[in-house]
């Protein structure tokens, strides 16, 4: 695919990300529609529904990505099948038309694997709040404990097959070399010095791969860095900008945060690798490197 890249993006952008002022702005607009897509590891010790029946933005719905998922896989939250994600928005009121806006609790964490899930299906009209849920209270802006009233909108949904990489396509790559694939990881884990928290994996990363740990393309208070800022990151990990590339983690949850980045900086050639180390991890077959 030839290369798409544009110039940067600064700023607030209803496609890619958002601010709380923006959102507080638009809040009464008829076509926006707000998700909280919280979701936390086990180690987190936080209950994401329960969190949203207690306080969520107004009007926001509970997205959540293990229940809007491929039913079929054993892999943890693989993106869902067109017809089964169209079902599931329609019933959230959530449809053709609409602005969408996802936030999470942490800041910015699982929000952007919902915006990556509505990029595959053909939404651009998403974007991730910046800063998620813990700046809009912090800045004490309204919140709310009902669930919103739902109707039905219509929606169509179209697969956009190259934002994804199964694990052929990625085994390929490693070894090609033509891809840049980066690993959205902590360096620990990466390295393989830290065991995997999913039972049966191996350590360590995908050959030839790049750690850009998706911290540090994040400020102390949980938004996003942006421009030259943004770009050190990748160029101090060694990732090019402007490459086509491979994002990975540990299920495909923080590999969104590292392509949210990477289209803030104008990079539109960026492929999420679902099934990330969940997968690669378990097959003896597929060479690992340490260190």
């Amino acid at each position: 695919m030839a290369n798409s890249n544009s110039g940067p993006i600064v700023g607030d952008d209803p496609k890619t990300l958002v601010s709380t002022d923006w959102l507080a702005a638009h809040l009464d607009d008829p076509d926006l529609r707000i998700l909280d897509a919280s979701y936390y590891l086990p180690d987190m010790g936080r209950d994401a529904r329960a969190e949203y029946e207690a306080a969520h933005t107004p009007g926001a719905r509970f997205f959540d990505i293990d229940e809007i998922a491929d039913a079929r896989s054993t892999l943890p939250h693989m993106a869902a099948p067109v017809e089964k994600f169209m079902s599931r928005m329609r019933a959230m009121g959530v449809g053709d038309g609409h602005q969408v806006v996802v936030y999470d609790g942490v800041g910015i964490f699982s929000a952007a694997r919902v915006w990556w899930n509505f990029r595959l299906m053909g939404k651009t009209d998403v974007a991730v709040l910046d800063g998620g849920f813990p700046k809009w209270q912090a800045e004490g802006r309204p919140v709310e404990d009902m669930p919103p009233m739902l109707r039905d909108r219509h929606m169509t949904a179209q697969r956009q097959a190259h934002l994804v990489k199964d694990v052929t396509q990625v085994a390929s790559a490693s070894k090609l070399g033509d891809w840049q694939i980066l690993d959205a990881r902590s360096p620990s884990r990466f390295k393989g010095e830290e065991p995997e928290a999913r039972p049966g994996l191996r350590s360590g990363h995908i050959p030839g791969s790049i750690n850009v740990h998706y911290a540090t393309l994040l400020n102390e208070d949980g938004t996003m860095k942006q421009g030259d800022a943004l770009r050190a990151v990748f160029e101090a990990a060694g990732a090019d900008v402007t490459k086509r590339t491979i994002t990975s983690c540990g299920s495909g949850v923080t590999a969104a945060i590292v392509m949210l980045a990477l289209e803030r900086l104008g990079n539109r050639d960026v492929s999420l690798y679902d099934g990330s180390w969940s997968e690669w991890g378990q097959f003896e077959q597929l060479k690992v490197e340490t260190g």
